[in-house]
């Protein structure tokens, strides 16, 4: 009765967790696309798109991402043999093993209609898979705790799901162990299935061959034994149990902790060990089942779905609400393996930082709890602004994701709406200015101008607040790498040429620059050369500046113009950040 109701409250828990999870994709709000569409409206365009699909010839495009992403894996094996291996023996022993043996009753049962999970190939099977998914956690903690991938970071969610499976598998070798040397197991069995009682002499014969044969361990025989008896044993055995039970060596895992413990086997059947071992793999297995939906292990049912999404989506022609409901299903679909980290672009700049989530891994655990609106500190928020507005929109990410996420386009969505949060976004950097200058095309005045004016006005104005100096600015790329004056690398050499400012492509994007930039390049170098920093510092055109060093390599006197731009671009930044976080303006100088 109890394990009936445990079974049904996992049940259901897993269930209701599994719906919850699913209606978040639609109910998230994860960046700027989609942000007005309400809940139904994204759900009934879900389901439009997946009735165009089946009606579609995108159906063959689902089977053939099924069979070499799902079923074979095929970007893992390409990405790393090793990390292949594991998946497959982790992923096919798991599900091999909750078919034919935790719904044993429900598959196997009425698949084969001589089932008993004590016979073979059942009973081999059972610890053979058993064994497999061990292997498959073995290479996980190897992977992660001993060869330490680059750039792979544990967090709770990953020891969880290595913890709660590893729990299972151990429990249920340790488990069969006890019951091949409990004598009390062994009892229960004779009187369900034999026709011999205790007491006779067949029961003794039948003891005798267990305790020699199959691993038992018996307070009433022991070695030396009569071989007549031992053949009246092996007759009994052959007639009542063969049918239901495989030698115990058929269970290699199980039989192994058998010997391993027969020294001291009846001590623990006494004490009623084998009976709390059983609850103990029942109430691992039971909540290993209801924790999946919020677990890591739920990778194993979201991933499949994402890359299914993936491989029949064209993000160019996808509706809002599709684009938007596809987004919340990626956070789900992230299986944490840190292979887009691994070829992150800016991890340079993270192992500089110090910031996990520049690396997009790490970005896109802390993006599921503030898209469910978990609350998120004031340092994370603003490490997380900086992490993804320092990505350089290579794609490299979204090209290894093997779980198909288009990580660069989630990136970009995130970046936009993170910019209407009112955590201070002095840092809108090159990489996501040209990126967003280019796709700004059909915005609304909310999502496009507003943003740039408070980034630009955060920036510039703290610097412009604790500037009371005229005395020219010594700009370097950094400690121990000044610019020698051999390559003249100063503004101090410019001399009003303009052709910094005539190859700019930002100048050319505006009928009048002046206006909208403040200052031009040239005239930006020139007033640093007039010791004006605080108003070279003030001109929105350091911000504009998309770094794409024309300007400098056109200069006939060799100015470092673009690093000019950038350095007066990081200390105004440096400095609004040190304002905004209650520092003194004094001390960010």
């Amino acid at each position: 009765m109890a394990f009936t109701v445990s079974l049904y409250v996992a049940v259901f828990v897993f269930l209701a967790g599994l719906v919850y999870r699913i209606s978040r994709w639609f109910t998230r709000k994860v960046g700027a696309t989609g942000r007005d569409i309400p809940p139904w409206a994204r759900f009934r365009e879900a389901l439009s798109e997946i009735g165009r699909v089946i009606a579609s010839r995108k159906i063959f495009v689902l089977i053939n991402a099924f069979v070499l992403e799902i079923l074979f894996q095929r970007k893992i094996l390409k990405e790393s043999p090793l990390r292949w291996v594991m998946h497959l023996l982790i992923y096919y022993g798991f599900i091999l093993l909750l078919l034919m043996h935790a719904l044993g009753g429900l598959v196997s049962a009425n698949l084969f209609t001589d089932y008993f999970s004590t016979a073979n190939p059942f009973f081999f099977l059972r610890d053979f898979f058993g064994l497999v998914v061990t292997a498959g956690l073995a290479i996980a903690v190897y992977r992660r705790f001993i060869l330490k991938v680059p750039r792979m970071h544990s967090n709770q969610r990953d020891v969880y799901g290595i913890v709660i499976l590893a729990v299972i598998m151990l429990s249920g070798f340790f488990l069969t162990g006890l019951k091949i040397t409990s004598h009390s197991v062994f009892n229960r069995m004779v009187q369900d299935f034999s026709i011999v009682s205790e007491g006779e002499e067949e029961y003794e014969a039948l003891e005798s061959l267990w305790v020699k044969e199959f691993g038992l361990v018996s307070p009433n025989v022991e070695p030396p034994f009569d071989e007549a008896l031992i053949e009246i044993g092996r007759e009994v055995h052959d007639m009542d149990c063969a049918f239901c039970h495989a030698p115990a060596q058929w269970s290699p895992g199980g039989f192994a902790v058998a010997k391993s413990i027969s020294s001291f086997a009846g001590a623990l059947d006494r004490a009623g060990v084998t009976g709390f071992m059983w609850w103990v793999h029942v109430l691992a297995c039971l909540v290993g089942l209801a924790y999946v939906p919020f677990s890591k292990m739920s990778h194993i049912i979201f991933t499949p779905v994402g890359i299914l999404v993936s491989a029949v989506t064209d993000r160019s022609s996808a509706s809002a609400a599709n684009t938007a409901t596809i987004q919340a299903l990626e956070l789900d679909a992230c299986m944490h393996c840190s292979t887009c980290s691994l070829r992150c672009s800016a991890a340079t700049v993270y192992e500089a930082r110090g910031n996990d989530y520049i690396l997009p891994g790490e970005k896109m655990q802390i993006l599921r709890d503030v898209a469910d609106g978990r609350p998120i500190g004031e340092k994370e928020m603003a490490a997380l602004a900086e992490g993804v507005y320092l990505c350089t929109n290579c794609d490299r990410c979204t090209v290894v994701c093997p779980a198909g996420i288009y990580l660069k386009d989630l990136w970009v969505d995130v970046r936009d709406e993170l910019l209407h949060r009112p955590v201070p976004v002095a840092a809108v950097l090159s990489p996501y200015s040209l990126l967003r200058g280019l796709r700004g095309e059909g915005r609304t005045a909310y999502d496009y101008l507003p943003p740039i004016e408070r980034a630009w006005t955060a920036a510039a104005g703290g610097f412009d607040a604790a500037i009371d100096s005229d005395e020219p600015l010594d700009l370097t790329l950094g400690e121990g790498r000044e610019r020698p004056p051999e390559d003249a690398g100063s503004f101090a050499y410019c001399f009003g040429c303009r052709t910094c400012t005539t190859v700019c492509p930002v100048v050319a994007a505006y009928d009048d620059p002046g206006d909208v930039l403040g200052l031009l390049p040239h005239q930006i170098m020139c007033a640093m050369g007039l010791g004006l920093t605080e108003v070279a510092s003030g001109a929105r055109m350091i911000w504009d500046c998309v770094t794409c060093y024309q300007c400098q390599e056109h200069c006939p006197q060799k100015v470092c113009v673009t690093d000019v731009l950038y350095d007066l671009k990081n200390m105004a930044a440096e400095r609004a950040g040190a304002v905004s976080s209650g520092g003194p303006p004094a001390e960010a100088a």
